[in-house]
């Protein structure tokens, strides 16, 4: 009688890291998934970036030929007024890119709201930097090992469970359901640290 109890704790045991395991998977997939999806977001972000470095570099070069022409004499007298105001407005151009580049990297949150300059959808103070990308793509490439190692863990406990359900002689049996429950426990620990990284 004590020996079936033994059997039944056993089997529901492993059934009970059977599930863990599957959960294991779910949350491993899933913040695999939201890892892909800014991985392709901090990509479009450093375009961005890059597009809004074109525009500054194009208005730095326009506004130096401008000042060159102005300098040199090659303006007439009454087109000077109109060919300063476009230097002007060349250089409040470049120092806007410059504000837009650092919000596009940064983030609107790191930045004081004066210093917004680049809306999304007609809304200033929206913008996800680069560097936070970076962040949390971090933070889900740290909690995707730890979900593997998880994996990992909870598989060689069910592999060591399976055996011990097999095994005819009693210290064997225990000895592997003791390491099946070991194995258990790390693996409910490391899915634990992986999830404390992303929630």
């Amino acid at each position: 009688m004590e020996e079936k109890g033994f059997e039944i704790r056993f089997g529901v045991t492993l059934a009970i890291f059977a599930a863990v395991l599957s959960i294991n998977e779910l949350f491993s997939g899933h913040y695999g998934d939201d890892e892909l999806q800014l991985s392709n977001e901090k990509s479009s972000a450093y375009l961005w970036y890059q597009a809004k470095g074109i525009k500054e570099s194009l208005s730095e070069g326009q506004k130096d030929l401008v000042d060159a022409l102005l300098k040199g004499g090659a303006v007439k007298a009454e087109a000077t007024a109109s060919m300063e105001q476009l230097s002007k407005d060349l250089q409040t151009a470049v120092l806007r890119y410059k504000k837009e580049k650092k919000e596009i990297m940064v983030g609107s949150k790191s930045l004081d709201p004066k210093d917004w300059a680049q809306d999304i959808d007609g809304k200033l103070g929206q913008v996800v930097g680069a560097k936070e990308i970076e962040t949390q793509l971090e933070k889900l490439g740290a909690a995707g090992d730890r979900f593997d190692l998880a994996t990992l863990a909870l598989q060689l406990c069910l592999v060591m469970g399976a055996i011990g359900l097999t095994m005819g002689d009693k210290k064997l049996k225990n000895f592997l359901y003791g390491t099946m429950v070991a194995l258990g426990i790390v693996g409910c620990v490391v899915m634990g640290t992986a999830l404390q990284l992303v929630l």
